[in-house]
């Protein structure tokens, strides 16, 4: 899988997409994260990306002579026809099963929105689906996109050592919450694990496991149920 994003600030990435699991992956050749610089398509010779907007708005849009060519740029350099999200806080709510649509493909683009947004004509042009983490604002969109990232890459075959791992989490397989988990010391400052996690009966196990992710469910989160 090929993953690029369109970036005003690829710095960023440095960091959170050189580590853990999402390293890991890269150095399976799992997936292949590449950084695309608006930067290297501003206009003029300062390299210029934003301009105020149209009707008197405050802030500052990135340009759709900015960001269509740099798209463009990025669909050329790999075969496979991309999908193209663009970060924004009015687009489609990121989420498990979204992540797990997209881990399917094999050339995913990220545009990160940055300032008050993009001009309308770019997200049109280069058939971007907006894309949100939540009903928060955030100064761009290259957090939601290392978010989107993580999230994608680990549900890849392999990225996880053991693929089950992925299907066993939160917000998988049922759908719901997962339940609590305990691992050494059996008691902590009075505090012991369950016995029936000791017990060696699988089949209780899972039974308890089961109920402890829909109570956790039903606490916290109703509305998956």
């Amino acid at each position: 899988m090929v993953i690029q994003v369109v970036t005003l600030f690829p710095e960023m990435f440095e960091g959170p997409m050189t580590a853990s699991i999402v390293r890991r992956a890269q150095d399976r050749g799992l997936v292949d994260i590449r950084r695309v610089p608006l930067r290297w398509f501003g206009v003029g010779p300062h390299r210029v990306t934003d301009d105020y907007p149209f009707g008197g708005n405050i802030g500052m849009l990135l340009r759709a002579d900015v960001v269509v060519p740099a798209v463009e740029w990025a669909t050329v350099h790999h075969a496979a026809a991309p999908t193209v999200l663009v970060t924004s806080a009015q687009g489609r709510r990121f989420d498990q099963t979204m992540a797990r649509e997209l881990a399917q493909l094999e050339h995913l683009i990220i545009v990160a929105g940055h300032y008050e947004g993009i001009d309308e004509r770019a997200i049109h042009m280069v058939h971007g689906q907006e894309v949100s983490i939540g009903d928060v604002v955030l100064t761009g969109g290259e957090i939601p996109a290392m978010v989107m990232i993580d999230a994608i890459v680990r549900l890849l075959p392999g990225a996880l050592g053991a693929d089950e791992g992925a299907w066993q989490e939160s917000f998988s397989g049922a759908g719901g919450l997962e339940g609590p988990q305990y691992t050494r010391p059996r008691v902590f400052r009075d505090q012991a694990v369950p016995d029936v996690l000791l017990s060696g009966d699988h089949a209780k196990i899972a039974k308890w496991q089961s109920e402890q992710a829909r109570r956790r469910t039903a606490e916290r989160r109703p509305d998956l149920l």
